[in-house]
């Protein structure tokens, strides 16, 4: 079992910026990727940033260049810097884990967290 929690979701003007962390306990060591998500009011779910255990990133079009996502040397924390925010950004973020491997159709999450929101005021 893998316990995610997700913390530093707020209230931010539009061009600002905020940090998300999630902190995974418990068998971290069966980890092969980690990601977040982020559920908008009426829309679904989409993953906005995911990286594997060797460190390869990926990223939804409309956060590259804004977001960057990046753990600890640990591993055991992983982090979502969010600059240059606006207002579409408003969501609840999830993280979430892996313990699979990549298919053609993406990473499948086992575990999540219970999310953290962001609201971005224009």
């Amino acid at each position: 079992q893998v316990q995610l929690v997700e913390s530093g979701g707020g209230l931010v003007q539009a061009g600002g910026s905020l940090r998300l962390s999630c902190v995974a306990s418990g068998s971290v060591f069966s980890i092969t990727a980690m990601g977040w998500y982020r559920q908008a009011p009426g829309k679904q779910r989409e993953l906005v940033a995911l990286i594997t255990r060797s460190g390869s990133t990926s990223y939804v079009d409309s956060v590259k260049g804004r977001f960057t996502i990046s753990r600890d040397n640990t591993k055991t924390t992983l982090y979502l810097q969010m600059n240059s925010l606006n207002p579409e950004d408003t969501a609840v973020y999830y993280c979430a884990a892996s313990t699979g491997v990549a298919t053609p159709s993406g990473w499948a999450m086992r575990y999540w967290g219970k999310g953290t929101l962001v609201t971005v005021s224009s």
